[in-house]
């Protein structure tokens, strides 16, 4: 769990900070795995074979410059062009799984430095280096979106945009640096996910995507955006890894994972919707109440 955990976890971030905007980001895994081809031809060549340490980190910082290269694309589409979220982050989803197909032919690139596949499998003491890289993450996270002035605008976006714009808040500076973090979380899940396979392909984690979306649900934020905690996220992804750990020990089929995966996404929509109903009825009635007392 605690190898798996982070690669997975670090798609949940990329999928939160979106969806604190009011938007969504459905390109994190293409995004994450065009990076990882990219850099895996680079780290598969004659050079990186020569140079192996020289070829790992150049390889890393390949991932993570086309990564953040494409929250670039989005994060420009979305705050600045104005375009909606999901159906921008979807085209680009499509886009992004098209050149990594055509660059791979469908298959996957592998041939990887030693020192990249030990990134996967490494550890200090007992406790693996991804799982590190997670926890870090975890808090920078938590400190640029819950206690500082960008984190604060992000709430505030999510929960009004008109209301923030009239505020004397950039929002579409807002938007484009949302979408940055977010692939910035998902190129680093890249790196991890390519070290433990050790070897790069399109769908590499393409089960990730519905997961993350679970997570950031079931961590209580919001759908609709201005809402939600680092630390909620966290204690979901830990959840759903546990359940799906669970499952594959007991020899449950991968698809039924995602019937339960799918199952668990809807359940959460459908309580706190009726909970929100409930919520209001009741703050309808204690104003009707109190109105007819005076």
């Amino acid at each position: 769990m605690c190898f798996q955990m982070p690669e997975f976890g670090l798609m949940a971030l990329a999928m939160m900070a979106a969806v604190l905007t009011g938007g969504m980001n459905l390109s994190i895994i293409t995004g994450s795995m065009l990076s990882a081809i990219v850099a895996g031809f680079f780290m598969s060549s004659e050079f990186s074979k020569a140079n192996p340490v020289a070829g790992t980190i150049l390889g890393i910082l390949i991932i993570m410059g086309i990564s953040i290269l494409t929250g670039i694309v989005n994060g420009y589409l979305i705050g600045y062009v104005g375009c909606v979220a999901m159906l921008i982050t979807l085209g680009t989803r499509m886009i992004f799984e098209g050149i990594g197909l055509r660059l791979t032919k469908g298959g996957s690139v592998s041939g990887f430095p030693e020192q990249f596949s030990s990134i996967g499998s490494a550890t200090i003491g007992w406790l693996p280096v991804t799982i590190l890289i997670y926890l870090l993450m975890v808090i920078v996270t938590y400190f640029l979106l819950e206690r500082s002035r960008f984190g604060h605008e992000v709430y505030m976006l999510g929960s009004n945009e008109v209301a923030t714009r009239f505020s004397g808040v950039n929002t579409r500076r807002v938007i484009f640096l949302v979408y940055v973090f977010s692939s910035f979380c998902y190129g680093l899940s890249g790196v991890l996910i390519s070290a433990h396979y050790v070897s790069a392909k399109v769908d590499y984690g393409s089960s990730y995507l519905m997961q993350a979306v679970t997570a950031v649900v079931l961590g209580g934020t919001s759908i609709n955006g201005g809402e939600g905690t680092v630390a909620g996220t966290v204690i979901a992804v830990m959840i759903m890894q546990t359940i799906s750990t669970g499952l594959n020990i007991f020899g449950t089929d991968r698809y039924i994972i995602n019937i339960i995966t799918g199952g668990i996404l809807i359940a959460v929509l459908a309580i706190r919707h009726i909970t929100g109903i409930l919520s209001d009825r009741r703050k309808i009635a204690a104003r009707k109440e109190k109105s007819s007392t005076t």
